[in-house]
């Protein structure tokens, strides 16, 4: 009698605890429209169930872009921890959903989203994660990263990682042009110096050689079957290094001895992902790169904080799921912001790239994505999407006060989208 009374208490131990995870009900919807009190968050947490190996399903276009779990107690304790909303909802209700999404007649879609990418920031040391807004959101959202520089790709470290963020960089050896106005400066001469340094210890007589030899690694990366996302400078300056591989566009002051005088003509733009045509800014006091970006377009482009904006574009959730998944948002309607490379002029863009955010009226794209071999890469212009307008310097961006930034959801979208189930472009 005692043995069975401890059998059957054991097993209504074993029903209170499966109960105490499903008895308010079957399933969790974490909705991205406006009724979300923490969008950025929200990504958090669909990365974390995804960590702990549990099922997850984007919900394309439905309701922002919602997402839906299986219930566990513990992910409903997750969100209220971390302030994001939720609904537990009925296996009827879920059925319900995913009929609605089916329908050939709505443009919505669900993905399963599979497994949590590895992620690599590629940055120097010493930089704080506020200074780059990839960094800054991922800290936010509490989405694990690993910081890889130049010494781990030379190593041969980057096949390591599904998905890799270039910081804000220059990859072409001109240490940002930021030489015109702060040459004198500590940190810039102290920076120039360490560069110079690993570069030698790494094998090469100059930084802007080292950084050539980083680009074509990474380019094979995304050719293998890797994500690639890029923001600010790090977006045209890779592109230009790649376009000069056979030339030298640095004058003496970044690496000891003139350009040649014909590297315009030697640009290979069959080598860029993303642009053609650009013309390089050979004047090393000025803090431009080339025309790609817009904003060197001081006659024709008149906007300020008040006017600049950049629409995105609706693409069809079943037939286009890729460019669908990273323009979620709870809006269409994006609000500018600049960085040393705000704006892509679309004249230099490639006829096969996908522009999936413009300002129409300024001939200028903001986020662009394209596909290399195995793999894909999207570049965002600007710097940080709740600073208008950043300087050197400038406090850091307290995403508290913006947990529901549409700039900053773009960015945590493509975090998210190497985790999709691959599903194949309808013909």
């Amino acid at each position: 009698m005692i043995a069975q009374k401890k059998i059957i208490i054991f097993l209504l131990f074993l029903v209170s605890i499966f109960y105490s995870n499903k008895i308010l009900g079957n399933a969790i919807l974490i909705p991205m429209d406006e009724s979300q009190k923490n969008h950025l968050k929200a990504y958090g947490i669909t990365y974390w169930v995804l960590q702990n190996g549990l099922e997850a399903n984007w919900l394309l276009n439905y309701r922002g872009g919602s997402f839906t779990f299986d219930y566990v107690k513990d992910i409903a304790d997750e969100c209220i921890i971390r302030g994001v909303s939720y609904e537990v909802i009925s296996d009827a209700e879920l059925s319900i959903i995913y009929n609605r999404i089916a329908s050939p007649e709505v443009n919505m879609d669900k993905i399963k989203l599979e497994k949590a990418p590895k992620i690599a920031v590629y940055s120097p040391e010493g930089k704080q994660p506020w200074d780059d807004a990839v960094t800054l959101v991922l800290t936010y959202a509490e989405i694990k990263y690993d910081r890889i520089y130049d010494k781990e790709i030379v190593n041969g470290e980057l096949s390591k990682y599904d998905w890799l963020h270039l910081h804000h960089e220059d990859f072409t050896g001109q240490y940002g042009k930021f030489y015109g106005a702060y040459r004198y400066a500590s940190w810039y001469k102290e920076a120039k110096k360490k560069a110079e340094a690993d570069a030698q210890i790494l094998g090469f007589n100059k930084v802007s050689k080292l950084k050539l030899f980083v680009a074509k690694r990474i380019k094979e990366y995304v050719f293998s079957g890797g994500f690639l996302f890029a923001m600010c400078s790090a977006t045209d300056s890779y592109d230009i290094a790649l376009a000069a591989e056979n030339t030298d566009i640095c004058e003496s002051m970044f690496d000891g001895d003139p350009a040649d005088p014909n590297c315009q003509e030697k640009l290979d733009f069959s080598k860029t992902l993303a642009f053609k045509d650009f013309t390089l800014v050979r004047n090393p006091m000025e803090y431009e790169f080339s025309n790609i970006d817009a904003t060197q377009n001081k006659t024709r482009r008149s906007l300020n904080e008040k006017n600049d904006f950049f629409t995105l574009f609706d693409f069809s959730a079943k037939w286009d799921p890729v460019p669908t998944m990273l323009c979620q948002n709870h809006t269409k309607i994006i609000h500018g912001f600049m960085g040393q490379t705000t704006a892509f002029t679309k004249d230099y863009i490639k006829s096969n790239v996908l522009i999936m955010g413009e300002l129409k009226s300024q001939n200028e794209a903001r986020y662009i994505h394209g596909e290399l071999g195995q793999g894909t890469w999207t570049f965002y212009g600007g710097h940080d999407p709740e600073d208008y307008r950043h300087y050197v310097g400038d406090p850091k961006t307290e995403l508290k006060l913006h947990p529901n930034s549409p700039g900053y959801r773009l960015i945590l979208n493509n975090i998210l989208f190497p985790a999709a189930k691959k599903k194949k472009k309808k013909t």
